[in-house]
This record gives structure tokens, C-alpha cells and sequence, in this order.
């Protein structure tokens, strides 16, 4: 009977002996030590003050959404908030469990599923407010939710192809995908979540190192793709036009800005906001505006700084990151949560046309917090790192040319392999 020898760190272990063999509890320790904590603190705490502003927000979408056969409490979100909160928390450490093969994997296997739920949804998909996104398999849920992390992994495994054959035409796989995707999205319709598909394609396609010339004919047929969608596109021209022009028929914006302003620098207080009333989709689409009005504009400028300081801790993790499939994989996944905030303020600050999307770990949702989980289970997932091992290489500052490094590998994580065989 094999035993287990001692655990030394820094030390290679005998490479016949099972990993298999560790108990859930040493795992469990292993995780604890390869996790980035900080990470996971930032996003504690940005789930905590969404928990708040559901609070905060729910009144008012429960006295829209209330008719004269049923009065909704007026905690009715937030109560619904915390238990799908509770699920999503589960899924989040689930899924920050799996290594890094196994995130791949499964995430390769969700954007198959999720791209053929897409194909199925124009035809038994359930319509709300003039858009068929959402399926109905017992629970009703978009599948572009759970597509996008899944999509930003996938991405990064066929990019990161060109590390092992320069030859292979992956930008012309990854366009081909994110096309299929934005095809089957504007089918819904759903011109926001197009826009965050194809940001999260140049932002990869940009770092993987492809030829900037190549990149810049494709971004020339986006842009004609773009007017296009002007011409077609019905509810994306009466957004832009008025967005640039003012309107009457989408002047929610107005009113979400309008809201964000009313209580000041402090806000009115909890409970004392008035414009949150009228605002249509207070608890999802406009909680950035009930925080202004009742928490004030110090509490959004405390959202915006842990935005940024959860982008700015993942790039600092992936500074010295030797896996180009890690480095990819987590600026997509960054650049995809990023990406969906910063739209969503701007939106409420009536910076950018209404796009319809959530504000990700603070708005209300039900299937939507368990993808948002899901993301940051997989961004916890392909950022562990073994802490007693080094980087001998710069990985995305040596690709944003901050110094000389070895080039970088495509190789299977063996970092805990390395200590755990």
C-alpha cells in the first residue's frame, strides 16, 4: 500500500505518486492556498452592496410590476435576490475548484450547448418586451448568459493555438464564431450582447498577437456590419437616434440619469427615494441610479473603484502568467464583466444608448446572477497560481513589450503537479 509522503514545499514529489490519493480536505487547502483572496474579496464585497441596493430597488419594481388581483410585497426581489445569490455563491466556488484543463473543458462543452440552445431560440424561445431571447427548460433562462464566459474561454483555446502551430488560421476560426454568434443574437433581437461578443473577440484577437493588418480589414467589415444594423435594426436606431437626438418614446434614460443625480454626493437615505418610482426596471437595468439617488454619487464612485480594482488585480495576476491560454482566458473573461458594468453606468449616467443589460455581482437576477457567478468562477479558476512556484516569464508584460522573456507556452498547467503529482 503506497503511502503519502510528506509534504515539502518547493520540493517535486515522486512522479508515481496519485494525486488522486490527496483528501477532499488537503484539495480543499490546495484551492484555499491557489486562489487569488483578493479576487474573491473584491467580489464579495460588490455582492454584498448589491444585496443592498436590491433592497433599496425592489419597492419600486415591485409597486410597477403589482396589478389589482396581486400586490407584490414590497421586499419581494430582495427576498428572491438573496436566495438566487446563495446558488450563485455555490456555483462560483464550484467551478473555482476545477483546474485549469477541466474549466477549459467545460467550458468548451457550455458554448456548444448554449450556441444550440441559440439556434432553437427564435423558434420555442419566450418573448418579453418585443424580444425573444429567453428558453424555457423548466427554468427559464437566456442562453447568451451562459454563453458569454463560456464563449471568452473558448476563444482563448482556439487563440492560443498559435503557439503551438503559427500556420493555423485561428483568427479565422475565432471570426467565424463570434460571427455565427452575433448572427443568432440579432435574430432575438439582442444588439447589446452583440457588441460585448465581438468586444471580447478584439480584445483577444489584439493580445493573442495576430497581424494587425489582417485585424484591421475584419474591424473595417464590423464597422459596415454596425451601419447596417442602423438601417435594419428598428430599436437600435430609435435608441441612437434618441440617444444623439433626445426622444420621447426611450426617455428612460433620461429619467435613469436624472435619478442618479437627485440625492447629491450623500444621497436621501434608505427607503427615501422618490424618482426610483418611475424608473422602469429599477431592481436590473437601473440600480446604478437608485444607488445614486439613495446611497449618493460617493457610494457609485465606490462601485466604479471596485470595478476597476477587480480589472486591475486580474491584469496584475496575469502580468507574469507563462500560459498564453491562462493570459487569454482571463483578459476575456475581465474584459467581458468589465465591459457589461462600464456599458451599464454609462448608460444611467446617459452616456451611451440604452443596451438592456444588467449591472454584473449588483443588479437583481435570477439565471443571470448564476451566469455572472459562473464567470467569476471560471476567472478564479484560470488565475490560481501555486505560490510557491515563479514565473520565469514577463507573460502580458512581455507581450505589451514591458521587458525580454522567454516565448510563451501553451502547455497544460503543471504548476500543482508539480507539488501534487
Amino acid at each position: 500500500m503506497t503511502t503519502m509522503q510528506p509534504y515539502v514545499p518547493g520540493k517535486r514529489q515522486p512522479a508515481h505518486m496519485p494525486r488522486g490519493r490527496l483528501s477532499r480536505w488537503s484539495q480543499l487547502k490546495i484551492w484555499w492556498r491557489e486562489i487569488d483572496r483578493v479576487l474573491l474579496l473584491l467580489v464579495l464585497l460588490l455582492m454584498s452592496f448589491g444585496t443592498i441596493a436590491v433592497a433599496a430597488a425592489s419597492p419600486a419594481s415591485a409597486n410597477r410590476l403589482s396589478t389589482a388581483n396581486e400586490t407584490l410585497d414590497p421586499l419581494y426581489f430582495f427576498y428572491r435576490h438573496i436566495a438566487w445569490q446563495l446558488l450563485g455563491l455555490g456555483t462560483m466556488v464550484g467551478i473555482s475548484l476545477l483546474s485549469r484543463e477541466n474549466a477549459r473543458r467545460l467550458s468548451i462543452v457550455l458554448t456548444v450547448a448554449m450556441t444550440g440552445l441559440l439556434f432553437l431560440v427564435p423558434f420555442i424561445g419566450v418573448e418579453i418586451n418585443g424580444a425573444r431571447r429567453w428558453i424555457n427548460l423548466g427554468m427559464q433562462f437566456q442562453p447568451s448568459e451562459f454563453l458569454k464566459p463560456a464563449f471568452a474561454v473558448t476563444m482563448a483555446w482556439i487563440l492560443a493555438w498559435r503557439m503551438r502551430d503559427p500556420n493555423l488560421p485561428v483568427l479565422g476560426i475565432a471570426t467565424a464564431l463570434v460571427g455565427l454568434v452575433a448572427a443568432l443574437m440579432m435574430l432575438q433581437p439582442n444588439f447589446g450582447g452583440t457588441i460585448l461578443f465581438g468586444g471580447v473577440w478584439f480584445v483577444l484577437a489584439v493580445l493573442s498577437g495576430v497581424d494587425l493588418k489582417r485585424l484591421g480589414g475584419l474591424l473595417g467589415g464590423v464597422i459596415v456590419g454596425l451601419a447596417a444594423t442602423y438601417f435594419l435594426y428598428d430599436n437600435a436606431r430609435h435608441r441612437i437616434d434618441a440617444f444623439l437626438g433626445g426622444g420621447t418614446a426611450y426617455d428612460q434614460v433620461d429619467l435613469a440619469s436624472r435619478t442618479l443625480l437627485a440625492g447629491g454626493w450623500t444621497g436621501a437615505g434608505y427607503g427615501l427615494g422618490i424618482r426610483k418610482m418611475s424608473l422602469p426596471e429599477a431592481h436590473t437595468d437601473y440600480i446604478f441610479s437608485v444607488i445614486g439617488e439613495e446611497f449618493g454619487l460617493i457610494a457609485c464612485a465606490v462601485i466604479v473603484i471596485l470595478y476597476l480594482a477587480i480589472i486591475a488585480r486580474v491584469l496584475t495576476r496575469l502580468v507574469d502568467e507563462e500560459d498564453l491560454f491562462a493570459l487569454l482566458a482571463g483578459a476575456g473573461l475581465t474584459a467581458l464583466l468589465g465591459g457589461q458594468a462600464f456599458i451599464n453606468m454609462l448608460v444611467n449616467l446617459q452616456l451611451f444608448p440604452s443596451k438592456g443589460m444588467t449591472l454584473p455581482l449588483v443588479s437583481y437576477g435570477g439565471s443571470s446572477t448564476i451566469a455572472v457567478c459562473l464567470l467569476v468562477g471560471l476567472l478564479l479558476a484560470v488565475t490560481r497560481r501555486n505560490p510557491f512556484l515563479k514565473s520565469r516569464t514577463k507573460g502580458l508584460g512581455d507581450m505589451l513589450g514591458f521587458g525580454q522573456a522567454k516565448p510563451m507556452t501553451n502547455k497544460p498547467d503543471r504548476s500543482r503537479r508539480e507539488i501534487f503529482p
